[in-house]
């Protein structure tokens, strides 16, 4: 198999006049995604990456990206640039959510993604989890790739600080200095195919390992929450430590949830339970219901007596988290919380 590659250092868009490319600081990024995610397909000694705009070596090519003027998945050709295109994920697979303008990138993603992990994961491609997995690298690591290359800004207004420790941005310092004398690009293009390639394997290997099991932890808690209290708004986690918040918030969406869920028990460190308020979304201190306000700040037997509750620990002055030496402690401080709120706040 043969893939094509523009070089870094070339100007222009095939097919248009030449201009400087002002996105060519980027391009790194994008084709060292592309060609990790052709290698992953392909075995590594089949594949041969050449780089080049040059029209009849394209057409001898096997898969074209990044040049080429056409976006032709039957003819296995992936440009992004031309006028006519305008696709994302969304657009072109509408049961996804994302409306990102799709790079080659993410156009190699969407058609090779599910046949990439699938070989670095050994799921296979009928298991819910290899799609959960899919979702999750696109979301969080292609899509960046995208964005960055098509120039899409990650928020509207004036930034407060810059980040420059992108993936993008790590890629983009491989680039030969513009006044150096020495101007080959192949070796930093060795090495951004090599930093890609471990970035990508890296983060998969997380989501693999830690995120997937924190979901899957998550969302048996949450399936089997009838069994902790009736009310259907108190989750149980089997294991302490795990991230919960961004999966509790998916899967209650995915399992359709009709009440929200307010409070997550769970064991700490020493052995203890925490019982924690399920904040009103990722990005917000607010809680869906915080603990009650006469017990914040007040710790140990002063807590018990004034809660009625044995074995209190705390209660954290915001009211977000508390702790009790019990499950059933904790259980009870949780539903003592849901028996005082005011309705209009159980919805």
């Amino acid at each position: 198999s043969s893939g094509v590659f523009p070089a870094a250092a070339a100007s222009g868009v095939q097919g248009a006049r030449q201009e400087p490319d002002p996105h060519h600081k980027h391009k790194h990024s994008l084709i060292c995604t592309c060609a990790r995610l052709c290698e992953c397909v392909c075995a590594p000694q089949d594949a041969e990456i050449a780089r080049s705009r040059d029209a009849s070596l394209l057409a001898q090519c096997d898969v074209v990206v990044d040049v080429g003027g056409e976006y032709d998945p039957a003819r296995q050709r992936y440009d992004h640039h031309q006028r006519s295109f305008a696709e994302s994920f969304h657009s072109l697979c509408p049961e996804k959510r994302w409306v990102t303008k799709l790079s080659s990138a993410g156009l190699i993603y969407l058609h090779f993604g599910r046949r990439v992990l699938e070989q670095l994961t050994q799921l296979k491609q009928d298991e819910p989890q290899l799609e959960v997995l899919y979702d999750k690298v696109y979301e969080n690591l292609v899509q960046e790739v995208d964005a960055v290359d098509n120039g899409i800004s990650q928020c509207d207004g004036e930034v407060r600080y810059s980040i420059s420790t992108t993936l993008s941005a790590r890629v983009a310092h491989l680039n030969p200095r513009w006044n150096s004398t020495h101007q080959d690009t192949e070796e930093g293009f060795q090495k951004a195919l090599a930093l890609v390639g471990a970035e990508f394997k890296d983060r998969l290997d997380y989501y693999m390992k830690a995120w997937l099991p924190a979901r899957e932890i998550v969302q048996q808690a949450v399936q089997t929450r009838y069994q902790v209290d009736p009310s259907r708004e108190i989750v149980l986690l089997a294991q302490g430590g795990c991230p919960w918040k961004e999966h509790l918030f998916a899967l209650e969406k995915e399992l359709k949830v009709d009440v929200p869920i307010k409070f997550v028990l769970y064991t700490d460190q020493s052995g203890h339970w925490r019982v924690q308020c399920v904040p009103a979304g990722l990005n917000t201190f607010q809680n869906r219901l915080s603990l009650l306000e006469e017990w914040r700040g007040v710790r140990d037997e002063a807590l018990s007596e004034l809660s009625g509750i044995p074995g209190c620990i705390f209660v954290h002055a915001s009211g977000f988290i508390g702790g009790n030496r019990t499950q059933e402690g904790a259980l009870e401080m949780a539903k003592r919380t849901l028996q005082t709120a005011p309705k209009a706040l159980l919805n």
